[in-house]
């Protein structure tokens, strides 16, 4: 899930599942719960999250915050079933620009995905000791049924 949510944290719109599949791959994760988690990146939250990805690196590179290619790509992002265009505009801003994006979202990937993870794994720990007791359970009234 953690790979997930760092992936969806990138200004790689629409290749968040790509990566995060990917990494689950290199680091023997689940390819599935990595997928899910790339969903935190939907077209919902694309705006929130690319305006603080560039906040975020162009703070650290010391780029205006107000920047004319930067409000074009916002305005790209209203429009989401338009992935290609969202990457295209970026790139085309410079180098400067993707460069705050990535950075910004590398940032914003670690923030997020640290504690997911550890809430994650007590979620699925929870849901697999739910899972046991509910086995364990029908087996018994199995048993008790078989008398």
């Amino acid at each position: 899930m953690a790979f997930g949510i760092f992936s969806g944290m990138m200004p790689i719109i629409p290749f968040h599942m790509v990566l995060a599949v990917a990494l689950a791959l290199f680091f023997k994760g689940s390819k599935i719960t990595a997928a899910l988690g790339s969903w935190v990146s939907n077209p919902l939250t694309w705006a929130g999250i690319y305006y603080f990805n560039y906040k975020i690196g162009a703070g650290i590179l010391g780029l205006s915050e107000n920047n004319r290619d930067f409000s074009s790509i916002m305005e790209t992002l209203k429009y989401p079933e338009e992935g290609v265009n969202i990457i295209r505009s970026t790139i085309s801003a410079g180098s400067s620009i993707v460069g705050a994006f990535l950075i910004g979202g590398v940032l914003m990937g670690i923030v997020a995905s640290i504690p997911s993870y550890f809430i994650f794994l007590k979620v699925f720990r929870v849901i697999k000791m739910w899972r046991e007791r509910r086995r364990a359970l029908k087996q018994l009234k199995k048993k008790a049924s078989e008398k």
